[in-house]
């Protein structure tokens, strides 16, 4: 039937209001950090420890929250990690902004965009009270949330279809793709070590008693959340420290 194959058909714009990060690659524990820094005082030794699979001490602990303490941060530069992100290419532009990380991105030269675009959940915050630097966000009424989406589904649906229409007629892919809206999802690997990934968890989620407040953008907060949630497993001490020192990268 006509309906179900619209419904499958791939070239017809789609909504979501989620990201997906997955952790695809990392080598990445709490024992990175501490053989690292204790190198400066016992050589090679630290590494053969760390690499027999000693467990963490309490010794361990207090060293990781010295160095988040006090801003020591090298040591928490010996380890990797690699996440798969899919996110509305808005988020990207923000992500970017942080010059700590590797980026590879899918091309809109190279493969067709898929019709992928990000709306607003019912959840999200629509309406900014207060002026730039000194401001809020607030729910907005079920007639603001209805207008958004509405708006969304016709702009995307209408840009996707120029797009396709483009392809259709032999137009390049890198020229097709100037009519698609930031709203498009994306999809990209990016890795970071722990230090890198704790400035970006600084700037990009909101948590009560940091040392410097952050207000980021709902979209990117989402990402970050998710990246938080595999670093706390990776490195349990060093995400403890990271918190009771209040979130500030060392």
């Amino acid at each position: 039937m006509a309906e179900s194959e619209d419904l499958q058909d791939p070239k017809v714009a789609t909504l979501r209001s989620d990201v997906t990060v997955e952790l695809v690659r990392a080598s990445a524990a709490d024992s990175d950090v501490v053989f690292s820094a204790r190198v400066s005082t016992q050589g090679e030794q630290t590494l053969a420890a760390a690499m027999a699979g000693d467990d963490a001490t309490d010794k361990d602990r207090g060293l990781i929250n010295y160095l988040m303490r006090d801003r020591h941060g090298s040591p928490f530069e010996h380890n990797s990690m690699t996440f798969y992100v899919q996110a509305p290419i808005f988020v990207f532009r923000e992500f970017m902004r942080h010059r700590i990380a590797s980026y590879n991105e899918e091309s809109g030269r190279y493969k067709e965009l898929d019709g992928v675009f990000y709306t607003p959940g019912p959840d999200r915050k629509l309406v900014q009270d207060g002026k730039p630097g000194a401001y809020v966000f607030l729910d907005g009424t079920p007639e603001q949330f209805d207008l958004v989406t509405k708006e969304i589904e016709q702009t995307v649906t209408v840009a996707y279809a120029s797009y396709q229409r483009m392809l259709d007629a032999g137009i390049a892919r890198e020229v097709a793709r100037v009519v698609l809206p930031v709203a498009i999802y994306s999809s990209m690997y990016v890795t970071m070590n722990a230090r890198a990934l704790m400035n970006f968890l600084s700037l990009r989620t909101k948590r009560e008693g940091t040392h410097f407040p952050s207000y980021p953008q709902r979209e990117i907060e989402m990402v970050a959340e998710l990246m938080e949630h595999h670093f706390a497993e990776l490195m349990p001490l060093t995400f403890e420290s990271f918190n009771a020192n209040g979130r500030v990268a060392p």
